[in-house]
């Protein structure tokens, strides 16, 4: 029932029959390891209850994901991350049953992925993938010998972002998200060109989240009934990890939203979308010179500036809505000299 191979790169390669006529394997570094492994594989084997794959072998991969979509990513915060996720294994796999979605089919669909875009993306592309032979496992209960994303290796995370910003930046970025008059030759022409940006809202959306370490999706989504300025707080129903909390404003932060115009019967404090809040920073970050610096870094700015007025950890992960102190750890970028001044 098992076989036991060396391949091209000395390891040792199990390959053990499953139930139904399909097989799972694995590689060690030795053959004491595959000879384990294999042994317990067969054990499972003949202790496991005969299942119908009939399902597995009539579902289409495009059909699953369509329904996926349709039915549960749709309704989550990160539905349009998921939907082009989702898209790409609808194009490349999505002509495979489920029961054809083997592990061997997963890997060669890895390996030339990992030819243009980077680990951590496919990394999360399969991690999506995952979610979705469990949710047809366990909601659909179409039986499968096991998820065939848990049977390969995964690539690796990838360097957590640690880009602030340097120098003379946020005075350039500023002054680019500003509008202003151009230089023109002749006084018919002057204050007729105009350059920066010229959305009142996308200045001010910035400073706030530099200012709050607030998601962009979170400030866009403040509505005024949420605010307490004279408390210092801003209250967000619902967040990213599907928490409510209170943010504290600092007394800036509290300045800047005083000076935002108010638009009757206009709930938000920002009127503009994420969308054009994007599209307004590439253009913006383009005049200013700057590379490689996206709007989620300023959260990143954000969290170590705030760490250096608040040290407990604890009341940081409070201010930035983090669960998770090792994430909260990946937000955190003190810079060397500042830690050297603390030092003495």
């Amino acid at each position: 029932m098992a076989s036991i191979t060396r391949t091209a790169s000395s390891t040792w390669r199990v390959r053990v029959r499953l139930v139904g006529g399909r097989s799972t394997s694995a590689n060690f570094d030795t053959k004491a390891e595959a000879q384990a492994w294999a042994a317990k594989e067969e054990s499972a084997v003949h202790h496991r209850v005969q299942r119908d794959y009939t399902a597995a072998e009539k579902t289409s991969l495009h059909d699953l994901l369509t329904r996926y979509e349709r039915e549960v990513a749709s309704t989550l915060k990160s539905a349009t991350v998921m939907h082009y996720h989702l898209a790409r294994f609808v194009d490349d796999l999505g002509h495979l049953r489920l029961a054809g979605l083997t592990p061997e089919a997963l890997t060669a669909w890895r390996d030339e992925r990992l030819r243009t875009v980077s680990s951590a993306t496919v990394r999360r592309e399969l991690q999506t993938l995952g979610s979705v032979m469990t949710w047809a496992r366990k909601d659909l209960l179409i039986a499968m010998p096991e998820n065939p994303v848990s049977t390969i290796r995964l690539p690796p995370a990838g360097k957590a972002r640690d880009r602030r910003l340097e120098g003379d930046e946020e005075t350039r970025l500023m002054q680019a998200l500003g509008d202003h008059a151009a230089p023109t030759k002749g006084a018919k022409r002057a204050g007729n060109y105009r350059v920066g940006t010229r959305n009142i809202w996308i200045k001010p959306v910035i400073q706030f989240a530099i200012e709050t370490a607030m998601r962009l999706s979170e400030i866009v989504g403040l509505c005024w009934g949420d605010v307490d300025l004279g408390e210092q707080t801003a209250f967000l129903a619902d967040t990213k990890n599907g928490d409510s909390r209170t943010v504290p404003l600092s007394k800036r932060a509290v300045r800047l939203l005083k000076g935002l115009p108010r638009i009757e019967d206009e709930p938000r404090v920002f009127p503009v979308s994420a969308n054009a809040v994007k599209l307004a920073w590439r253009r913006a970050t383009a005049r200013a010179g700057i590379t490689d610096l996206r709007i989620h870094d300023q959260r990143h700015e954000a969290t170590s500036r705030i760490a250096k007025k608040l040290p407990n950890p604890l009341d940081l992960a409070a201010v930035t809505g983090h669960r998770d102190l090792r994430m909260l750890q990946r937000y955190y970028h003190p810079r060397a000299t500042d830690l050297a001044k603390k030092l003495g």
